[in-house]
């Protein structure tokens, strides 16, 4: 077993063997159970989790890292920022576009740092000695990383219930190294947001029922990205041009005044991703969208939910322009892409304060008679 001392300067070696391998940030922590796990299991019992029911089958490992990996000692966890992505332009434009999520405008973050996990994995296999094993997840793994991260002094969960860094700000994401290795834990880190609640005042579809609770029901991250089905009529206006995932509680964070460009993100960036046209990507078939989103994260929602999500976007900011293309994806051979188009024309319509025919021009929306 590792004395103190030595236990210490072993989790220095997994620290600088992090930064060797990419990562801005290693911290490391105990595999006892978090602290927090009533809360999780408190949120599963009143449904706040949704239709992710994965949360719920696994909610026993999640709570007890022993059951995920048995003779667990220590948990590393890692960080990347993303913060090297700049919002996109809003510029004035007679053509509807789109937002994604900023972590969404890089090549797919499993695969970004599945390497330097495994081979963290590896490095800490060779500490744990004869008989040592490490499991490594990307956010995919049955552990409360947020929990865990906080509790290795990484960042602290704020009141919008993501984590944020003092380093990093809110723009980061989370991959961890379960291990036999008998690793000296960092201290953890204490939550710091204050009096501030501008996350939860930003949240346009008030998906926050009280500071460090949030109801994935009501959040457009969930309704865009997890959500498969129709989503309920009464959030379609609040998602505005949000195309998969939000930023608006993440954005208004004081803490990213501290935000630094991440090294391993900077050569996955996306610039198509930045602002799309709306319309065009209403054309694109499955092999179409397959071709043009592999390797990425829209590929989660697949075709049916990314052109559902491209069609409230459009019942949202489109214009006369935009009638034609979202008839057509009214007749899709997929009802949830039809249903959604058909809204999306009845809203431009009523906006327009107009009916226009099919193959009316389109630009400039037509002043309705009256204005």
């Amino acid at each position: 077993m590792n004395t103190p001392e030595s236990a210490g300067g072993t989790a220095e070696s997994v620290r600088r063997r992090a930064r060797a391998l990419g990562f801005d940030i290693c911290r490391i922590t105990t595999a006892a159970p978090p602290a927090s796990a009533e809360r999780f299991l408190d949120a599963l019992a009143s449904g706040r989790h949704g239709a992710m029911d994965w949360l719920a089958r696994t909610a026993g490992r999640r709570t007890d890292p022993q059951s995920v990996l048995p003779g667990v000692r220590s948990i590393v966890i890692v960080a990347i920022s993303y913060a090297s992505s700049p919002p996109p332009s809003r510029r004035a434009s007679t053509v509807a576009t789109g937002r994604v999520a900023r972590y969404a405008r890089h090549e797919d973050y499993h695969e970004v740092m599945a390497p330097g996990l495994r081979a963290l994995a590896a490095h800490l296999d060779s500490l744990a000695g004869p008989g040592g094993r490490s499991l490594w997840y990307v956010d995919t793994g049955p552990v409360l990383e947020r929990d865990l991260a906080q509790r290795a002094g990484l960042g602290f969960i704020g009141k919008h219930t993501n984590l944020i860094s003092r380093e990093l700000g809110n723009w980061f994401l989370l991959g961890e190294v379960l291990t036999t290795a008998d690793l000296a834990a960092d201290p953890p880190e204490r939550n710091r947001c204050g009096s501030c609640t501008r996350c939860l005042a930003a949240c346009p579809t008030a998906a926050f029922p009280a500071p460090f609770t949030l109801d994935a029901r009501r959040c457009i991250s969930y309704l865009t990205i997890e959500w498969k089905g129709p989503v309920p009529e009464e959030f379609r206006p609040l998602i505005g041009d949000r195309i998969f995932g939000c930023d608006d509680c993440l954005e208004v964070c004081p803490w990213n005044r501290f935000a630094r460009e991440g090294a391993l993100m900077r050569a996955h960036r996306r610039p198509d991703l930045d602002a799309p046209r709306l319309r065009d990507w209403l054309s694109l078939d499955e092999a179409a969208f397959r071709s043009r989103f592999r390797g990425t994260p829209l590929m989660r929602t697949k075709r049916r939910g990314l052109l559902r999500n491209v069609c409230i976007a459009l019942g949202n900011v489109g214009g006369a322009g935009d009638l034609d293309p979202l008839r057509e994806a009214a007749g899709d051979s997929e009802p949830l892409i039809a249903e959604h188009a058909a809204w999306a024309v009845r809203r431009i319509e009523e906006r327009l304060g107009v009916t226009l025919p099919a193959g009316s021009p389109g630009g400039e929306p037509p002043t309705p008679e009256g204005d």
